[in-house]
C-alpha cells in the first residue's frame, strides 16, 4: 500500500490530486476485542508496548483521515501516517 500510495502520489500531483496512506495501528476494535477474549493477555501487552500507553480507538484513525480529506492537507502527497499511540517508531 505504501509504495502504491508513493506511485500514485507522483503520477496525480501534477493534476492537483494528493494521495496518502494511514497505517492504523493496533485499535479497539470488534475484531481486536475478539480476539482478547481468545488472548486475555493480549492488550495487556499492546499497552506496554505502545509509548501513549493504551490502544487506538476507532476516532483516532477518524480524526486523522478527516484531516487528510479536508482542504488543511491540500498540499500533502505521498506519505505515509502510522496512528499507532507512537508504536512504530520503536
Amino acid at each position: 500500500m505504501i509504495a502504491l500510495t508513493t506511485s500514485l502520489a507522483r503520477e496525480l500531483a501534477p493534476f492537483g490530486i494528493g494521495v496518502n496512506v494511514v497505517c492504523p495501528g493496533p485499535t479497539n476494535t470488534p475484531l481486536m476485542q475478539e480476539e482478547a477474549r481468545n488472548n486475555p493477555k493480549l492488550v495487556e501487552r499492546l499497552v506496554r508496548a505502545i509509548p501513549m500507553g493504551r490502544v487506538g480507538e476507532p476516532e483516532d484513525q477518524a480524526r486523522v483521515i478527516a484531516f487528510l480529506a479536508s482542504e488543511a492537507s491540500a498540499y500533502m502527497t505521498g506519505q505515509t501516517l502510522s496512528v499507532s499511540g507512537g508504536l512504530t517508531m520503536i
